[in-house]
């Protein structure tokens, strides 16, 4: 916690510490006596609630830089803290359970397995994260992403947006507290997007879950309340579209 003293002589004020926080974060690729710069000095504080943008072009780190934070990769230098954990220091077990309880991950693909149907795949995740929900808890989280009435659907019987609503309901199940998407609009039309994009606002606003999206989109980094632009690995701007 961040304590803030009060002019007016009140009792402190104590405020939340941020969800996310960065400090000097280098990623180095090594391959033989290639060495690929991936991420250079990344500093960022994200409070918890925050909607976060990062765009960029393919290469300039975006998908690195959420690999860290999922605790999937570990940085080269610096420090990576996620919901009160040093990523950087956390051993596999750590990150696993943070990964399971507390970070939600939607994949451009949807990842979801495409041999179980959609309350198969979300009752799944949830059991992964060690929150096994029953039957009728999934067919909610599929409600809620409009998908009621698909529940006994495989991925392969889905367009491409609704695969998207299915792995956001699966990740919900989960009852994270941040939220991180990759790209999740890339292969999608732009109606289709649109409603994507509209669902993820909704409930980033109903539950107030920290959510950083990567995109390269400029139409969808709009929706965000700060826009983080990576080019070479830098954060080169930041703006609030609103």
């Amino acid at each position: 916690m961040v304590v803030t003293a009060d002019p007016a002589g009140m009792p402190p004020v104590r405020a939340a510490a941020p969800a996310i926080i960065l400090s000097d974060v280098m990623r180095v690729f090594r391959e033989a006596d290639i060495e690929t710069i991936a991420l250079r000095g990344i500093d960022l504080e994200i409070p918890a609630g925050e909607f976060v943008a990062i765009m960029g072009r393919s290469g300039s780190g975006k998908s690195t830089l959420l690999q860290l934070l999922a605790g999937s990769d570990r940085p080269t230098a610096g420090r990576v803290v996620v919901d009160g954990l040093d990523l950087s220091r956390a051993d596999e077990r750590e990150r696993a359970a943070l990964r399971g309880r507390h970070v939600g991950i939607v994949f451009q693909s949807g990842n979801l397995v495409p041999f179980l149907d959609l309350e198969e795949n979300v009752r799944l995740a949830a059991e992964l994260a060690g929150r096994p929900i029953d039957r009728a808890a999934a067919r909610v989280s599929l409600a809620g992403v409009g998908l009621d009435g698909r529940e006994h659907r495989r991925p392969t019987q889905l367009s491409g947006g609704e695969q998207q609503r299915a792995a956001l309901a699966a990740v919900l199940a989960t009852t994270p507290r941040i939220i991180l998407a990759d790209e999740v609009t890339g292969e999608l039309d732009s109606s289709t997007a649109r409603q994507l994009l509209d669902l993820i606002g909704r409930v980033h606003r109903d539950a107030r879950m920290t959510l950083l999206l990567a995109t390269h989109d400029p139409n969808v980094a709009e929706r965000a309340d700060r826009v983080l632009e990576l080019r070479d690995g830098r954060i080169v701007s930041e703006r609030r579209p609103r």
